[in-house]
């Protein structure tokens, strides 16, 4: 069947589609740093009473949830999408990767609050794993990114525009 304006060729389907590395990297990255704030991230000098990730701070399991929201809505439209993912959906998800792991970063040389309550606090297991896991989520939002993206649509021609 010829479609208006393509004088009756045919029309090619790219079934290329993105691989599913990126997002199975990105996926462990946001599942390690899931289970981060149960460890201890700081430790008061002289005092042996860690505090986990949950007590340190509100800002670490919104991060963490944050990123499980993004990853289901990555595996969503790697479902969904023609090509198999959505280069907006992924780059927010990188960009989030990376800013949780130099905010993990950031509270390793300095627990944030620490200042405020007067605690002279030691960094902990805890917060090393959660930069670990934001940076395999950053790292693999990135290799998703990089694949062929999924919410384009096909290449048409100038005389082919009416048909849309």
């Amino acid at each position: 069947m010829a479609f208006p304006g393509t004088s009756g060729s045919a029309v090619t389907v790219d079934t290329r589609r993105a691989r599913p590395t990126g997002l199975a990297v990105a996926a462990a990255g946001i599942l390690v740093f899931n289970v981060a704030p149960f460890m201890n991230w700081v430790d008061p000098v002289g005092e042996n009473n860690p505090r986990t990730g949950y007590e340190s701070d509100s800002l670490v399991p919104f991060i963490a949830y944050l990123g499980i929201g993004l990853l289901v809505a990555m595996a969503y439209a790697g479902k969904r999408a023609r090509r198999g993912q959505h280069r907006g959906l992924t780059l927010v998800s990188m960009a989030t990767g990376i800013a949780a792991t130099l905010w993990s970063i950031a509270y390793a040389l300095s627990p944030m609050g620490a200042l405020e309550r007067g605690d002279n606090l030691s960094a902990q297991i805890g917060i090393f794993v959660a930069i670990l896991g934001a940076a395999l989520w950053a790292v693999g939002s990135g290799l998703l990114a990089q694949e062929i993206e999924g919410d384009d649509d096909q290449q048409v021609h100038a005389s082919d525009a009416s048909f849309r």
